[in-house]
């Protein structure tokens, strides 16, 4: 909100972020984000339409070869982290593995991605990535295809959704895990020549997620949006599954890390508010019903939203990816909207600028949480995820405010305009690749 100081930007667990739980890194969080800001780095255009992401005459620039190799490179990794029976392998060292997992219980769960450095499945950070990839994809995929990397983030992205449909075999249950992360751990090897026990975990309605339900519902109804022109048949099936999703995680409610206390020391939830409001956000997205657009307004805004309050971006806290995605439906506009839908989005868009004020080093709201070179600092664990998602926000909300035709930034007491929040951008990414030098002014390049 207006005068709120970034210093009270805070974490989902009221900053009890030390520890054993939160040393586990959702990589594909952090090369998704790169890939898809750097891209947006490059200036790139922004879509405007809200259910069908079309495009608006936002920046247009010129695509940096430099920005294209980077996001080919980042876009890479996602081949090297495939599990499964590998097609059209990029990646000459990799090989077929995983080939069983989920035949214990009649299932395929073969593909899908290895987490960071080890061969577990984490259903919670890949939904998350899942999410984020369609995102990209939505806001900056004419210009990937420009650099001829689309097609590979839409072969990554399927390479998840095929996973998750598959491990949502009835409406109630999702299998959220493959492997043991104890025994994994202590053993480092190929995946292509792994012997160990492959265990299954499931949430179901006794043992509930709401968490992780939710978040796989946010990844199915955005990753239906991508497909929606170009395989109709697969977006309809991922969209069916997204529903059943989201209807299963708001009606039995519970977080997963309570329900199954195992997952605790490597991807703990904090909370399953803002999951709820981030699926239901790319639920309206997908859809346009009514329905969902009350869901994040007037039935549940005020209980999960954390209004005034911001918070860091990750794959544990959506709150202010959600304030993000549903300030566009504010800023461009919506007929029929109910007075207190409108004041509702109106609060997601004034946090939303709270926490954009607070990236910006000359705001009278900066945050602290910066180091000397002015690289997003929050935690020792994780540490690059903040940055990168801060500034992949920042890109994404200079867009909008262009496409909406909204010229300045008010934080308390001083305006900014969409191309300082660019500006902040490209200094994480010269941060995040050893180039530290002061940053031109986008209205002068």
């Amino acid at each position: 909100m207006e005068g709120k100081q970034v210093d009270d930007i805070k974490y989902k667990d009221g900053g009890q972020a030390e520890g054993a739980k939160f040393k586990r890194w959702g990589w594909c969080l952090l090369v998704l984000l790169i890939g898809a800001m750097v891209a947006a780095a490059a200036g790139l255009t922004v879509w405007k339409s809200l259910n069908h992401f079309k495009k608006s005459s936002a920046h247009h620039g010129i695509i940096t070869q430099k920005y294209a190799d980077a996001l080919e490179v980042a876009l890479q990794f996602f081949d090297v982290q495939k599990s499964g029976k590998l097609e059209n392998n990029r990646i000459p060292w990799r090989g077929n593995s995983a080939l069983q997992d989920g035949r214990q219980q009649g299932l395929d769960l073969s593909k899908g991605m290895y987490d960071a450095g080890d061969l577990i499945k984490f259903g919670f950070p890949m939904a998350f990535t899942a999410t984020m990839l369609s995102w990209a994809i939505l806001e900056y995929g004419d210009h990937m295809n420009t650099v001829k990397q689309l097609g590979h983030a839409q072969e990554s992205l399927k390479w998840i959704t095929d996973y998750l449909i598959n491990a949502h075999p009835s409406p109630d249950v999702l299998y959220f895990q493959v492997g043991d992360p104890d025994i994994d751990h202590n053993c480092w090897q190929r995946p292509e020549t792994m012997t160990e026990e492959r265990p299954l975990l499931q949430v179901n309605a006794s043992f509930p997620g709401t968490d992780v339900a939710a978040e796989t519902a946010a990844a199915m109804a955005s990753a239906s949006l991508v497909f929606k022109k170009i395989n109709s048949t697969y977006s309809n099936l991922l969209l069916t599954h997204a529903q059943q999703l989201f209807n299963f995680a708001d009606t039995y409610r519970g977080s997963y890390s309570v329900s199954i206390p195992q997952v605790q020391k490597f991807y703990n939830s904090t909370g399953y508010g803002d999951e709820l409001l981030w699926a239901a956000a790319w639920l309206y997205h997908a859809t346009r019903d009514e329905l969902y657009l009350r869901y994040v307004t007037e039935m549940n805004g005020e209980e999960f939203s954390d209004w005034g309050s911001p918070t860091w971006f990750s794959w544990d806290d959506k709150h202010v990816g959600s304030q993000v995605l549903l300030s566009r439906i504010n800023m461009f506009g919506l007929e029929g909207m109910s007075t207190e839908e409108n004041l509702e989005l109106q609060m997601y868009r004034e946090t939303a600028e709270a926490f954009m004020c607070g990236l910006l080093p000359d705001s009278p709201t900066a945050t602290s949480s910066r180091t000397k070179n002015a690289l997003i600092w929050v935690l020792r664990w994780n540490a690059l995820q903040y940055s990168v998602a801060s500034a992949f926000l920042a890109v994404l909300f200079s867009d909008y405010m262009v496409a909406s035709h909204i010229t300045t930034l008010y934080c308390s007491g001083k305006f900014f305009t969409p191309a300082d929040l660019r500006n902040f951008a490209i200094s994480q990414v010269c941060n995040h690749v050893g180039i530290n030098t002061e940053i031109t002014s986008l209205h002068n390049s």
